[in-house]
């Protein structure tokens, strides 16, 4: 029997796990699998939610770290998860996604002799300045296994040195959570609690730092997202870190009666805003592989993106950060002129069944 834990910080975590554990339950005679929740997204609430939506248990071990500095949270995630490493002795430890936690967590299994799986592995923006781009390369550069879910993450691999034996193109575990419920999300109630209609209002998610912190750009955003208002509602699950910031900057009441914010929405809700949506304005990384796979229009708010497969083959399109620049792709959208996307090669629903098959025959 292998023990296996896996890592989950932030809610995009969740959805990548939850095939996973699905599939690694298939095998109870091989795999004995623990869930630890590091509480580096420490709504409470919304993880519960996203727990419930996913159908995950309860974790296993939960750290309860919080906020902080990207250092002071890293650093705590690695002294609390470090005992529980110690205490369980895991055979293997996966982490996904680029969130401090997947670093954290890499660092001391690694420094434990412990082999480390890293599910979304190659993904390269190519601009140190974030945050998410160091984890990625950190972890990239000492885990032992690569998952990867687009063929440039092969290529990136490769040109870092990295040796063919660890790198696996297996597909998206985003992809299998968002098959495996899209048709639980017909049955969501959100739009008619909103009052709105399928492709009769657009979706927002913003919460990077480089556009969220600043007051001047919330209110360039505002002022965006008014005039995109003025087309047809907009529908923005505001993230608490860009509510702290609105809220600072006075800007909460300048929004029009055509923008609806609302709290960041669960899993399934958030599943069924994003697949009825006409155009999708976003500066997440997820939300660019759900809309290309749902067929959904995206405009990335942001300078780069270490998911191209959503630009060359899907419907994505980078608008940069500059936001007049973003209300006219908006408005090239909603006056017809879409792009045709097709599903990238692997993002079928079978990820996690490829993950597990490997890690049967090598751990």
């Amino acid at each position: 029997m292998k023990k296996i834990i896996s890592v989950v910080g932030a809610r995009p975590n969740f959805m990548k796990v939850a095939p996973l554990h699905r599939q690694l339950a298939q095998h109870p005679g091989q795999f004995e699998h623990m869930i630890c929740h590091t509480g580096q997204h420490y709504d409470e609430m919304m993880s519960k939610v996203f727990f419930d939506d996913l159908e995950l248990p309860r974790p296993d071990f939960s750290l309860g770290v919080g906020s902080g500095s990207h250092t002071e949270q890293t650093a705590r995630i690695m002294i609390e998860f470090e005992k529980i490493v110690l205490s369980e002795k895991p055979d293997a430890v996966i982490v996904v996604g680029d969130v401090n936690s997947t670093v954290a967590c890499t660092l001391v299994a690694v420094k434990s002799g412990i082999p480390v799986a890293h599910v979304e592995a190659g993904l390269r923006s190519f601009d140190r300045t974030m945050p998410e781009e160091i984890n990625r390369v950190m972890t990239d550069a000492v885990a032992d296994y690569l998952f990867v879910t687009e063929r440039s993450g092969v290529d990136n691999l490769k040109n870092e040195g990295v040796p063919e034996r660890k790198i696996f193109f297996v597909g998206n575990t985003m992809i299998d959570s968002l098959l495996r419920y899209k048709e639980k999300s017909d049955r969501s109630a959100v739009l008619s609690r909103l009052k709105i209609h399928p492709q009769h209002y657009a979706l927002v998610t913003l919460h990077r730092p480089r556009n969220v912190d600043s007051p001047d750009e919330l209110r360039k955003i505002v002022l965006m997202l008014n005039a995109v208002g003025e087309k047809m509602k907009v529908v923005f699950p505001v993230h608490p870190r860009t509510k702290n910031n609105l809220t600072a900057a006075a800007l909460l009441q300048q929004f029009s009666s055509n923008v609806l914010l609302t709290e960041p929405a669960g899993y399934i809700d958030f599943l069924a805003l994003l697949k009825n949506a006409s155009v999708v304005v976003t500066d997440s990384g997820g939300v660019q592989e759900e809309t290309t796979f749902l067929g959904i229009q995206c405009i990335t708010a942001r300078e780069n993106t270490e998911r191209p497969s959503t630009l060359l083959t899907g419907t994505n399109r980078l608008a940069g950060t500059n936001w007049d620049t973003v209300r006219d792709a908006a408005f090239d959208v909603l006056s017809g002129n879409i792009k045709n996307g097709t599903i990238p090669e692997l993002w079928d629903g079978r990820a996690s069944e490829r993950i597990v098959s490997i890690l049967q025959s090598t751990i």
